[in-house]
């Protein structure tokens, strides 16, 4: 009989895998070999309920028609075309549906083709920007402590995460970080935004003290952080932020890799706290996870400043061989289409409700030290094991795909972020049997 490879690989050693403990998994794999909707299917044919979106990327669920319809099609009539000095259609069709959906304010697109490239992007214009105005001095970037914004070794630079930084040298030279905003003491269970921490916004004027606006170039924060474990901005931190970057000259860019495209309800964070940042980076939900691709969004004033001088030439020497792909733009259209066709948007925010009390309906199980929400998106923080961080959530990954439901871990918390898609039975079946798992963890 034939291997299938579809379901059986010959051999696992060849595939160095991300964000993954190797060898644990080679001993014991974890495969999916089909997907629809809200579940996936694994090689020895269970159906596993998807509680995280993929990575925080498939919004709309798994093999939907109208995307796997687009992509087919474009794919047979324009497979690719360069994004250098050339164009094609889709490329700015896709771009005005983006800034349709995108808060009043925000106007131009720059393809990217990940979430760590749109960061990356970002930071580039953001310097180049401001030499562009004449202040070459704004050479400085901020990031917060705890923030994911990619892999890359500006996003790692910016970003706060040690695991991600610790390994890899010194990164960027006149990089500096805000707090974050997870004050367990004063904030543990809050349901939506917290009460407490948006004084810690204030660290930015002492940051701006010690090292003078005029060397700031930017600051870039998740509105919600989401790889790090869902953590949610105070009420008026955000407002804060944007004020004394105003003040200052600084720009501000959002990291909406996560929360862009329907996760907290509204289209982007920035619509939903009506703070409207300089740029924000997007990546995941702009395709529904199904073809790699990026964007970063920016206002007409970051934009204006780089039109000037001869016409003929290049304005931003920045930019990606795949850069505006046309199979990708073909997918970000249909996925467009798919979330206004069915209002998944406005269905996370009818549901946000449901989920919250669902998800805090785990407290008081064994180790649960807190539970966070917003939108789709839910935390419950475990009490690690003294001398094991990592353990016991990894434990409850591991327990939770045995009973059919697949979960996300981040140190000793637990992340979920369903497809909008998901129904209030689902939402039962998901925190039901995370309650299980919760109950038997040692």
């Amino acid at each position: 009989m034939a291997l299938d490879r579809k379901t059986a690989p010959n051999d696992l050693n060849a595939f160095w895998m991300p964000f993954t403990a190797n060898r644990q998994f080679k001993k014991a794999p974890r495969m999916f070999v089909g997907a629809k909707d809200m579940h996936y299917t694994t090689a020895d044919g269970r159906q596993v309920l998807d509680g995280t979106a993929g990575l925080w990327c498939c919004n709309a669920g798994h093999c939907r028609p109208k995307i796997v319809e687009a992509i087919q099609k474009q794919a047979a009539e324009l497979d690719y075309a360069p994004a250098f000095q050339m164009g094609h259609p889709i490329a700015f069709e896709l771009a005005n549906r983006v800034i349709d959906i995108a808060p009043k304010g925000i106007e131009h697109v720059f393809y990217t083709n990940s979430g760590s490239e749109s960061v990356e992007t970002a930071l580039k214009i953001a310097i180049a920007y401001h030499r562009a105005r004449g202040e070459g001095a704004r050479t400085r970037l901020i990031g917060r402590e705890r923030g994911y914004h990619g892999v890359n070794f500006g996003g790692i630079s910016v970003g706060g995460i040690v695991g991600n930084r610790k390994m890899f040298g010194t990164l960027l030279a006149g990089v500096d970080h805000l707090p974050h905003t997870h004050l367990p003491q004063q904030n543990a269970f809050t349901k939506g935004q917290p009460e407490h921490g948006a004084n810690l916004a204030d660290e930015l004027e002492r940051i701006v003290a010690l090292h003078g606006a005029e060397t700031i170039a930017a600051v870039i924060v998740e509105p919600m952080a989401g790889s790090t474990g869902v953590l949610l901005p105070p009420k008026g931190y955000l407002e804060k932020l944007r004020a004394i970057t105003r003040k200052h000259g600084i720009l501000l860019i959002f990291d909406e890799v996560i929360t862009g495209f329907g996760r907290l309800g509204s289209a982007f964070a920035a619509e939903h706290f009506d703070v409207l940042p300089d740029m924000m980076t997007t990546a995941k939900g702009l395709t529904n996870g199904v073809i790699p691709m990026g964007a970063v969004l920016t206002t007409a004033e970051v934009h204006d400043a780089f039109m000037q001088g001869p016409e003929h030439m290049i304005e931003l020497f920045h930019g990606y061989t795949y850069s505006g792909n046309p199979i990708a733009c073909a997918a970000g259209i249909a996925t467009l289409d798919t979330y206004k066709e069915e209002g998944l948007f406005e269905r996370a925010h009818e549901l946000e409700g449901y989920w919250q009390e669902a998800i805090h309906s785990l407290r008081g199980l064994p180790h649960v030290i807190d539970i966070r929400n917003m939108g789709l998106i839910g935390a419950v923080e475990l009490e690690s094991i003294p001398g094991e961080p990592t353990k016991r959530a990894f434990q409850a990954f591991l327990d939770a795909y045995d009973k059919g439901i697949l979960i996300r871990t981040t140190g000793d918390i637990i992340a979920m972020s369903p497809p909008l898609i998901i129904s209030k039975s689902e939402i039962d079946t998901l925190i039901g049997k995370l309650g299980d798992v919760l109950k038997n963890l040692k």
